[in-house]
């Protein structure tokens, strides 16, 4: 069989076809769906999200976030004059909303909280601590590569 002018073309034809097809498939399976379900109502509340940033950013002790690779765990320290703190941390996964994790703030007389990492998958995460005192609601947040 020769290979001539109209072999090339109905190839080339075919061969666009193939990858126009596979391309249409690939994102028909792709989740491209919002990461967070309530983002409007998330925005009418920004105001007091903004009070919160702005009374964390007062402290004069802020929030430390250490992060252990070894003992697979994220320590953090909350500041020291404030002894009855209640809050939720929110372990977010910018990628997909399939893996977030929320924690109730369990601190020890130290104002230390330890939270595992080794059942997380590795990436991109964002640790969201929105907690408060008698007086005050704080809000902190933090990115971490795991």
């Amino acid at each position: 069989m020769k290979f001539n002018w109209g072999t090339g073309i109905t190839l080339f034809y075919a061969c666009f076809m193939a990858i126009l097809l596979f391309f249409v498939v690939k994102s028909t399976t792709h989740d491209n769906s919002l990461v967070m379900e309530n983002y409007y109502e998330q925005d009418l509340k920004y105001q007091s999200h903004f009070d919160r940033i702005v009374n964390a950013n007062k402290l004069k002790q802020q929030i430390t976030f250490k992060q252990n690779p070894t003992a697979q765990n994220i320590e953090l320290k909350f500041p020291e004059k404030l002894k009855k703190i209640k809050g939720q941390i929110h372990l977010f996964r910018p990628s997909t909303k399939n893996r977030d994790v929320f924690l109730e703030v369990k601190i020890d007389k130290e104002g230390m909280m330890v939270i595992p990492t080794k059942n997380l998958k590795s990436g991109r995460w964002k640790i969201k601590v929105n907690w408060e005192d008698d007086s005050k609601e704080y809000y902190t947040e933090k990115d971490i590569e795991l």
